[in-house]
Parts: structure tokens; sequence; C-alpha cells
């Protein structure tokens, strides 16, 4: 049984069949010091340098000072150049739980040779938001800071010394003027079939034969997460209240978009899953209201879902860290069939949303920075995960990216018992 496969029995609750080895990802600054600490070190994680949608390509530039070699960025290929420098300390390297490509982050390939991880979810290669893209360019530049305009159109800060995702300064959209000129020019429904790459031919006969599950949707493709790219949170917040006409006006156009992207691309291409990227939550539960949400998302959600198990797309991902517990009951009502990566130390209990919604396809759940504490830790909050297994439709990786204080020491005691447990769980 290959990855795929595997993935689907598993978000079927089949409980025959062991549950997926992944885990969420890792930030550079910790696979750096898992090298030093006796990682083996086989194929250091290579960093994208092709510009090529959203999904994949948001931030590449920032990551490689690509920007300062190239006239063009943008190479409609999916078999990305990649480039071995030393990866920036707040970059992630994915390993399964985040769908790869995304946010020219590289992907892990010795933790996973290491601990035989299964294969990562991929994102299909289309543009689904922004096209044609903005030309990505550097606006200024000191010891501390470069600031740039990004391919989504966003103007954003890169910390040089800190070397995280770049935080936004402004944004495409701000009000109707804005909106009226990318919808017609960046977000028409005349020339869906230019978002396809060149090469989308020898992609649909690679999707036909892969042993990875394959997903629409991905990063930074949500409801609410593709709102919070193209007008900033403030703005957005702000307009839910303001410019109500104005928010539907925009997520009307993303659902047309996106129901046609997809339409094409189900008709040519067997797709496992879609994930919505929302990142909807903070430490203290949803960034908006239940009142807001049944306004502005429920319907489109409800469209989106819709069609998507009209098409046979069944496994339907919300991507939200912080506390989403509020948000579980109203994700499920619009048929959103799982939630990830349930983030415990935001006040996440997985075996209380196991309970409370017996259907409901999780992975994550497990507190990562408590892998530093050590094996009589590491030995408590593995306990229950043998519980959930039982149940099915789970998948356990860290609660977000293992941080760089967790020492390979450690990881590598809690990984090697978690797949002991995953393995005496499945016979298949």
């Amino acid at each position: 049984m290959n990855s795929r496969e595997r993935f689907i029995e598993v978000m079927n609750f089949n409980r025959s069949v062991r549950t997926i080895k992944w885990e969420f990802g890792f930030w550079g600054q910790t696979i750096d010091r898992w090298y030093k600490e006796g990682l083996p070190k086989k194929h250091y994680p290579r960093i994208p340098t092709n510009i090529i949608n959203t999904t994949s390509s948001l931030y590449t530039a920032i990551w490689t000072n690509e920007w300062r070699k190239r006239k063009s960025l943008f190479e409609k290929i999916f078999r990305e150049a990649e480039r071995e420098i030393k990866l920036p300390t707040g970059i992630a390297v994915l390993s399964g739980g985040i769908p790869w490509p995304s946010q020219g982050f590289p992907l892990d390939w010795d933790v996973k040779g290491y601990f035989n991880f299964d294969s990562c979810q991929t994102s299909v290669c289309v543009e689904q938001l922004i096209y044609p893209h903005f030309e990505v360019k550097v606006l200024s530049e000191n010891d501390k800071y470069i600031d740039y305009q990004d391919m989504d159109g966003a103007i954003r800060r890169f910390s040089k010394i800190q070397q995280v995702i770049p935080a936004g300064l402004d944004w495409p959209i701000k009000d109707w003027n804005d909106w009226n000129i990318i919808k017609e020019e960046r977000m028409s429904l005349d020339n869906i079939e230019d978002r396809f790459p060149n090469n989308w031919h020898e992609l649909v006969e690679e999707y036909k034969d892969r042993d990875y599950p394959l997903t629409l949707g991905c990063y930074p493709n949500g409801l609410f997460g593709s709102l919070t790219h193209l007008m900033g949170y403030e703005n957005l917040f702000m307009s839910y209240y303001d410019k109500p006409d104005l928010i539907k006006d925009i997520l009307d156009r993303l659902t047309e978009i996106w129901m046609a992207l997809w339409e094409e691309i189900i008709s040519q291409v067997e797709v496992d899953l879609c994930n919505f990227w929302e990142d909807i939550s903070s430490g203290k539960g949803s960034m908006i209201s239940p009142r807001t949400f049944k306004e502005f998302l429920s319907p489109y959600y409800k469209k989106l879902t819709n069609f998507l198990k009209s098409k046979g797309v069944n496994i339907i991902l919300v991507d939200t860290d912080g506390d989403c517990n509020d948000l579980i009951p109203l994700l499920m009502e619009v048929g959103i069939t799982g939630i990830y990566p349930m983030e415990v130390s935001a006040g996440m209990d997985v075996i209380a949303a196991r309970k409370k919604y017996p259907d409901l396809q999780i992975m994550g759940g497990i507190p990562k920075s408590d892998i530093t504490f050590g094996k009589k830790r590491i030995d408590e909050f593995l306990e229950p995960v043998d519980w959930l297994l039982e149940q099915g439709g789970y998948i356990p990786h860290g609660d977000h990216l293992i941080p760089p204080e967790v020492p390979w020491k450690e990881f590598k005691y809690y990984r090697g018992k978690l797949n002991d447990m995953i393995d005496e769980k499945g016979t298949m």
C-alpha cells in the first residue's frame, strides 16, 4: 500500500490500516541543529529558486535573493530548480503535514529517510489566486530590512536578522476601486486556461502514476486566509462591518475561479483532497464571531464543499493554528471533514475533540515543545495517542513546526516511539 492509498484509507477511518507517518515540518534552525547532533546529512534541504505560482512560490525571491540575479522570475514549470544554501532560521522545512510545494519552503529528505516517513501530500500545480502575477521588486533595503513587492501584490518587509516569513506592510486591495482593477486584470474568469503551467500534460501523466496524496487549494487559498493576503487583517476585519458588499464580491469571484479551475483539473486528474488554508484562530479562539462566519464564510464553504463532494473529493481539510474549538462545529456544518494541526499549546485537546466529533478527521495534536523535556514527558503525552489511533481518522504529528530548542536525541526518542505505536495498530 503506497502513501496515497494509505492516506485515503486512514481518512476514511479504516482501522485495519496503520496511519500515515508524517511531521507537520521543522524550522530551518532545527534541522541545522540536528545535523550537528547526529542526524545523518545525506540530502540537505534545497530551497526552490523558480517562481511558479502563489501556492508554491510566495517568499521564494526573498529566501533565495533570486530577484538580484534575474530579469524575469516567472518560469511556469513544476520541477523547480533548487539551490543548497544555508537554511534561513525562520524558514519551514516540509515533512508531510503541510502540502508541498508551499511558500518557497524546501522539502525534508533526511528526517523522512531516517524514520521512514510516508510521501508528502502534494498540491496541484496551478495558479489559484492572482494571475497574472505582480512584478517581484525591491522597494528599499538597509542593513536590517528588505521592503519588497511580492507576486501577490502585497508589500512586505523581510528581516535580515530574524529571517522569518516577511511581515505585511501594505496590501493590493483597500477599497472598491482597487478591487475592481484587480478583478478585471488579475482575477478574471476569461483566462482560466492560462493559470495552468506549460507542462500541464506532462504533470497529468505523472499524477496518474503517483504514490502521494494530491490536493487542491492550499496556502494561501481560503475564504478567510486569501482575504488576509489581499487586504491585510485590520482592513479585512473593518471591512466585514464597513464594506460587507466588497467582501462578498471578492468571495464570489474567488469561489467562481476555484470552481472553474477545479472542474478542469478534476476532469483530467483524480484528486484526493482539498486543503483550505485559513489560520483563522488565535491563542484565545476564533478571530471572527460565529455571526461573521455564518454570513461571510458559510455560504461559500457550502458551495465549494458541495461542488467538491459532487466530484468525488470527499476529504476536505482546514489548516488553522491556535484555539479552534469554537470553529469546529461551524466548519463541520459547512462540509469540512477535517482540521489540523490541532495546536495543544493554544488549548486544543485532541482526545476531547475526538470524543465530541467522532467523524472529524484530525492531524497533529502532539505538543511539539514538550519533546524538549525528555522521555518521561514524551511517554506521558504519547499515552493517549494509543487510544486515538484505535479510533481511526487520525494522523499524529507535532502541533506546528518542531522548534529549534528540541534536541535531536529527544526528537529521535519521541518519533521512534510514535512510529512503533503506529506500526502496532495497523495490520496493513
